[in-house]
């Protein structure tokens, strides 16, 4: 188990739950703006978001949004140590630093000791891409120990600093080398780790890479936050990350299980699955919901199912925990929330 760190009242590592992060692209300056991005992702599932500090006026800013953001925040800040400790003293409740290009020792143990007398932690945040020049020779290019090296290179300057309260990423656009370099590092350092696919595209594709290389690790217990790096809007960040827990039985919600369908399918599966989907979105209850389209696998899915609605000719059977409940010819998605709801009053408590 890795050390555990605050970020304001979310906790990270010593066995804490795995927190979501996603980051505005909003001008932080914006107060307006970035507040409105900030309280959208919250509702999205964020226990945390980042903002960028690139300017004076950006650091200032930060007084404003942690004033009244829902959610703890972090400041994300290159080339400028300056920059990094004015949004300390702004009431920022987490840095996130880059060793590529905040190097100089001093500069370190000016942030170190700001960082410690505000008693807020720092992430040492390594990507692929700015990895120190020397390093990058030494190791010939980005690979997993070439990050892990710079990381601890950092490590190295804030603990000599006497500064513990640390948070380490490992990030690559590269899945295999992200996930090689985040177990080497889960291997070397205490310290808990944020797990992200840097860069990794487009929703589509980049939620495909984050999946794996975000819910590889997950499933060996190595990981304690996480962000889903995509193109455009953050919004869908949060919604990957919270499919990708929930996925992995990490968050409560619904489990949808849905057949592929084929030729014997005689109800409109695809369908009555969006719509079931879209109206549990809200649920924060674990249930678990299957829609089938036959009687081939049906029956046994509905077996494992709390809720489950099997496609026949004309009509559709209705489950519940596993046994037959009743035949519906019509108004499926109606029948099946209502009874939902009847489950969940008659189980409240049971399934928390």
């Amino acid at each position: 188990m890795k050390n555990q760190v605050s970020i304001g009242n979310v906790k990270i590592g010593g066995g804490a739950p795995i927190s979501v992060q996603s980051m505005t692209n909003t001008k932080t300056e914006d107060v307006n703006s970035t507040l409105s991005q900030i309280e959208s992702l919250y509702k999205a599932g964020c226990d945390i978001v980042r903002v960028s500090v690139y300017n004076v006026e950006a650091a200032e800013a930060v007084k404003k949004l942690v004033d009244k953001s829902p959610v703890p925040l972090v400041a994300d800040v290159h080339f400028d140590a300056r920059l990094a400790i004015k949004t300390v003293e702004n009431g920022i409740h987490k840095l996130r630093i880059n060793p590529g290009n905040i190097q100089r020792k001093e500069d370190v143990a000016l942030l170190a000791d700001c960082a410690k007398m505000h008693g807020i932690p720092i992430r040492i945040g390594v990507n692929s891409g700015s990895i120190p020049e020397d390093v990058y020779r030494a190791f010939g290019g980005a690979s997993p120990k070439a990050m892990v090296e710079s990381a601890r290179r950092h490590i190295t300057l804030l603990e000599e600093c006497g500064f513990y309260d640390i948070v380490l990423s490992i990030k690559s656009s590269d899945v295999e080398n992200m996930v090689k370099a985040t177990r080497l590092a889960y291997d070397s350092f205490p310290y808990p780790l944020h797990l992200g696919v840097t860069e990794s595209g487009l929703p589509g594709r980049g939620t495909i890479k984050s999946a794996i290389g975000i819910g590889s690790l997950l499933l060996d217990g190595i990981g304690d936050t996480i962000r889903v790096s995509l193109a455009g809007s953050p919004i869908p960040e949060a919604k990957a990350a919270m499919d990708i827990l929930k996925a992995l039985n990490l968050r409560k919600g619904v489990e949808l299980i849905v057949c592929p369908t084929c030729g014997r399918t005689n109800i409109d599966v695809e369908k009555i699955a969006r719509e079931v989907e879209q109206k549990t979105e809200h649920i924060d209850y674990n249930v678990k919901i299957a829609i089938m389209g036959c009687v081939v696998n049906g029956p046994g899915e509905a077996k494992g199912a709390d809720i489950a609605l099997c496609g026949g000719k004309g009509s559709a059977a209705l489950y519940v925990d596993g046994k037959f409940s009743r035949k519906i010819e019509d108004n499926y998605v109606g029948e099946l929330l209502s009874t939902l709801d009847i489950w969940h009053k008659q189980n409240e408590g049971n399934n928390e």
